[in-house]
Protein backbone atom coordinates (compact mmCIF):
# COMPACT_ATOMS: atom_id res chain seq x y z
CA UNK A 1 0.00 0.00 0.00
CA UNK A 2 1.23 3.56 -1.27
CA UNK A 3 2.20 6.05 1.42
CA UNK A 4 0.26 9.31 0.98
CA UNK A 5 1.98 12.14 0.87
CA UNK A 6 1.24 15.77 0.84
CA UNK A 7 2.70 17.69 -2.47
CA UNK A 8 2.79 21.32 -3.15
CA UNK A 9 3.27 22.60 -6.51
CA UNK A 10 3.99 26.40 -5.46
CA UNK A 11 6.39 27.94 -2.56
CA UNK A 12 8.01 31.06 -1.98
CA UNK A 13 11.64 31.55 -3.21
CA UNK A 14 13.86 34.20 -2.17
CA UNK A 15 14.84 36.82 -4.43
CA UNK A 16 17.20 39.70 -4.07
CA UNK A 17 16.38 43.21 -5.58
CA UNK A 18 17.74 46.46 -5.60
CA UNK A 19 16.72 49.26 -3.38
CA UNK A 20 16.07 52.73 -3.99
CA UNK A 21 19.12 53.84 -1.44
CA UNK A 22 21.81 50.95 -2.57
CA UNK A 23 22.55 47.81 -2.06
CA UNK A 24 20.23 45.05 -2.11
CA UNK A 25 16.71 43.43 -0.05
CA UNK A 26 15.59 40.10 0.32
CA UNK A 27 12.28 39.31 -0.21
CA UNK A 28 9.28 36.14 -0.59
CA UNK A 29 8.12 35.63 -3.72
CA UNK A 30 5.36 32.54 -4.90
CA UNK A 31 6.56 30.42 -7.52
CA UNK A 32 5.49 27.15 -9.60
CA UNK A 33 8.36 24.95 -8.20
CA UNK A 34 8.98 23.85 -12.09
CA UNK A 35 9.74 27.90 -13.06
CA UNK A 36 11.85 28.34 -9.43
CA UNK A 37 13.89 25.55 -10.73
CA UNK A 38 14.61 26.61 -13.90
CA UNK A 39 15.13 30.18 -12.49
CA UNK A 40 17.95 28.28 -10.16
CA UNK A 41 16.33 29.84 -6.95
CA UNK A 42 17.77 27.86 -4.22
CA UNK A 43 16.04 28.75 -0.56
CA UNK A 44 12.31 27.64 -0.84
CA UNK A 45 9.64 28.32 2.49
CA UNK A 46 5.87 27.13 2.30
CA UNK A 47 3.90 30.25 1.38
CA UNK A 48 1.36 29.22 3.67
CA UNK A 49 3.03 28.97 7.56
CA UNK A 50 6.72 29.90 6.26
CA UNK A 51 8.18 26.24 7.43
CA UNK A 52 10.79 24.73 5.72
CA UNK A 53 10.00 22.08 3.22
CA UNK A 54 12.14 19.18 0.97
CA UNK A 55 12.16 19.47 -2.49
CA UNK A 56 11.65 16.15 -4.48
CA UNK A 57 12.42 16.34 -8.15
CA UNK A 58 10.70 14.59 -10.76
CA UNK A 59 13.00 11.59 -11.32
CA UNK A 60 11.42 9.71 -14.48
CA UNK A 61 8.11 10.55 -16.78
CA UNK A 62 6.66 7.59 -14.71
CA UNK A 63 7.25 9.70 -11.53
CA UNK A 64 5.23 12.11 -9.29
CA UNK A 65 6.18 15.48 -10.44
CA UNK A 66 8.53 18.38 -8.97
CA UNK A 67 6.85 18.95 -5.87
CA UNK A 68 7.66 19.90 -2.25
CA UNK A 69 6.84 18.41 1.44
CA UNK A 70 7.12 20.12 5.12
CA UNK A 71 10.03 19.05 6.67
CA UNK A 72 8.57 19.26 9.89
CA UNK A 73 5.82 16.82 10.81
CA UNK A 74 4.68 19.59 13.37
CA UNK A 75 4.90 22.36 10.35
CA UNK A 76 2.43 19.99 8.70
CA UNK A 77 0.21 19.86 11.60
CA UNK A 78 -0.62 23.35 11.82
CA UNK A 79 -0.49 25.16 8.57
CA UNK A 80 -3.54 25.77 7.13
CA UNK A 81 -2.25 23.11 3.27
CA UNK A 82 -0.44 20.83 5.47
CA UNK A 83 -1.80 17.32 4.90
CA UNK A 84 -1.72 16.39 8.71
CA UNK A 85 -3.62 19.42 9.48
CA UNK A 86 -6.40 18.75 6.31
CA UNK A 87 -6.81 15.01 8.10
CA UNK A 88 -7.33 16.81 12.07
CA UNK A 89 -10.87 16.33 13.36
CA UNK A 90 -9.94 18.22 17.10
CA UNK A 91 -10.66 22.02 15.26
CA UNK A 92 -7.59 22.87 15.85
CA UNK A 93 -6.35 26.76 14.52
CA UNK A 94 -3.55 27.60 11.86
CA UNK A 95 -0.14 29.04 13.00
CA UNK A 96 2.65 30.17 11.26
CA UNK A 97 5.88 27.49 11.62
CA UNK A 98 7.82 27.63 14.72
CA UNK A 99 11.12 27.30 12.82
CA UNK A 100 10.41 29.97 10.10
CA UNK A 101 12.80 29.82 7.45
CA UNK A 102 14.04 33.73 7.07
Amino acid sequence: MATEREKFYECEVKRRRVRATGGYESFWKVKPIAVALEDNDTEFRCMSCGGAVKLFKRRSEDGPATHIEHKLKTDSEYCAAGMYFLKATDGRQPRPSAAPVR
